[in-house]
């Protein structure tokens, strides 16, 4: 279990996989983390629809191939760790 600067439990249990449509032809945008910026509060893993936030241990790192680009993720970090970038290639 991942442990985080909180008193509450993520909303889901990320173990298992619920979704399984792939949604990243759907972004036109993308998620783009400053590291060493990031505080690992865990919020932007809690609120992300598609369950495609990962922990790397010091930071948390968006997987692209199932992320489609809605940029809650981005809206939700208290630190303005993440950077919505216009995918390249798309839109």
């Amino acid at each position: 279990m991942i442990q985080f600067k909180s008193e509450y439990e993520a909303p889901i249990h990320r173990s298992e996989r619920f979704w399984t449509i792939n949604v990243a032809g759907w972004r036109y945008q993308r998620p783009v983390p400053k590291i060493e910026k990031c505080h690992h509060c865990g919020l932007c893993y809690f609120f992300c629809p598609t369950g495609c936030i990962t922990d790397r241990g010091r930071y948390f790192e968006s997987n692209l191939d199932s992320c489609k680009g809605c940029g809650i993720c981005a809206r939700e970090c208290p630190n303005d760790v993440i950077t919505m970038v216009i995918d390249e290639g798309k839109g």
